[in-house]
């Protein structure tokens, strides 16, 4: 069953600000008085040999004529049409305004083109008005050349006068329609590209505002992370430590040294770590960030040792040729290993042992940490497999954790080798 889809809408240039529509007003109010003194001043002059209707015939033409550009950009085709028809009119009873008219119209049809959105519309509109005009010019023109008048143009030749004065006509309106139709488009297409540049500005602020929360909330995650990784496993060996010391204080105080003395050395490790985490979140510079860390797949033997010592048989099988991949997957496979035994200790009950495996193959490499305890009734899940999850992720890789069927837990991490180098 297929759903129709709704197009995208149009695009369409921002309205009019208010500054815009008051400037409008404005160039309405100088047209006015221009036309009005242009008109009074043709009059003088004797434009049409004194054949012009009266003053306030030229005031109600001159109002027709300018004062619905004020409207222009909300109302842009009936401006359009109230001055072209206003025009033609002056123009055919002889109103000797030579001007005011003529920027009145150009304004008019320019308008149209650059402030309507639809753009079918606009085109009909602006052309309309400039067939009615080439008809208007050559209905006069005929008039002309039929009803000659004493002492006008000559028509005589084959060239006359008269017929160079119509080419001129002619030409002069056709380069002044299509200028106003062709600025007008191109103001239109300007304007769109200036609203999708500003629209695209804002939408990569946004991004940039939205990346900027979304880096910090990702150190968070990772300071979390560093840190769960860094205190539980510490910490839980020191707890398994204590419990151990106080269970022989007694009956075997040699025993309870060294749980003391296991205690002692884990809470310095702790301590070393969280120092090294805390310089390397306050170097500014990456590359310059301390890199004395054992926390790399060449220090996993101590680490299974470390558990071995603190309650937790554990043995380690590597499978392959060993290579060295990349800084991150190795910090990542030591962090998920040591969360997975850390977990094995403190969640699988007594009697608890571990088997890790790290297998090298021709472009992954995996670690596979299986234990044979039962999850004890009534624990709650942690951050850990959540941290465990994560750190595959970043290496590009995958990982399952899940019980047995056979017993036990068991956590695989499977991560892409890269470009690894011969260890």
């Amino acid at each position: 069953m297929s759903t129709a889809t709704t197009p995208p809408a149009p695009p369409r240039r921002r309205p009019a600000t208010a500054a815009e529509r008051r400037n409008d007003i404005w160039l309405a109010g100088m047209l006015l008085v221009g036309a009005v003194i242009s008109s009074w001043l043709g009059q003088v002059a004797g434009f049409f040999a004194g054949d012009t209707p009266s003053l306030g015939w030229a005031l109600l033409y001159s109002a027709a004529v300018t004062l619905p550009l004020a409207v222009r950009r909300r109302h842009p085709e009936l401006a359009l049409v109230v001055v072209a028809v206003a025009f033609f009119a002056g123009v055919t009873v002889r109103i000797p305004d030579m001007y005011v008219g003529q920027v009145a119209l150009f304004l008019a049809m320019y308008t149209v083109g650059a402030w309507v959105d639809d753009r079918r519309r606009a085109t009909l509109v602006r052309v309309l008005v400039v067939i009615a005009m080439f008809v208007w010019l050559l209905v006069t023109m005929f008039q002309a050349a039929t009803e000659p008048v004493e002492g006008g143009l000559s028509m005589s030749g084959a060239f006359s006068p008269m017929a160079a004065y119509m080419v001129i006509q002619f030409l002069i309106n056709i380069f002044y329609f299509g200028g106003a139709y062709y600025l007008g488009d191109r103001a239109y297409a300007t304007a769109l590209a200036r609203r999708a540049l500003e629209e695209r500005t804002d939408e990569l602020e946004r991004e940039r505002e939205l990346t900027a929360a979304q880096a910090v909330a990702l150190d968070r995650v990772r300071i979390a992370r560093e840190l769960h990784d860094v205190v539980a496993h510490h910490v839980s060996a020191m707890g398994v430590q204590a419990g151990a010391a106080r269970t022989v204080l007694e009956r075997d105080p040699e025993a309870a040294r060294r749980a003391l003395a296991g205690i002692e050395a884990s809470s310095r490790s702790a301590l070393e770590e969280l120092r090294h985490l805390l310089e390397t979140l306050r170097t500014p510079d990456a590359a310059a960030a301390p890199t004395d860390s054992t926390v790399r797949l060449s220090a996993l033997p101590d680490l299974v040792a470390h558990a071995h010592q603190n309650g937790l048989p554990t043995t380690l099988t590597i499978i392959g040729d060993p290579v060295e991949p990349s800084e991150l997957t190795q910090v990542n496979l030591y962090r998920i290993a040591q969360e997975a035994l850390t977990n094995a200790r403190r969640h699988n009950g007594r009697d608890v042992t571990a088997d890790v495996r790290l297998r090298y193959g021709a472009d992954t490499i995996e670690l596979e940490i299986s234990n044979t305890g039962r999850p004890q009734p009534g624990a709650r899940p942690g951050l850990g497999l959540v941290g465990m999850r994560e750190r595959a992720a970043a290496s590009g890789g995958i990982l399952e954790a899940g019980p047995r069927p056979r017993g036990g837990y068991l956590v695989r991490a499977r991560l892409p080798l890269g470009a690894g180098v011969p260890a």
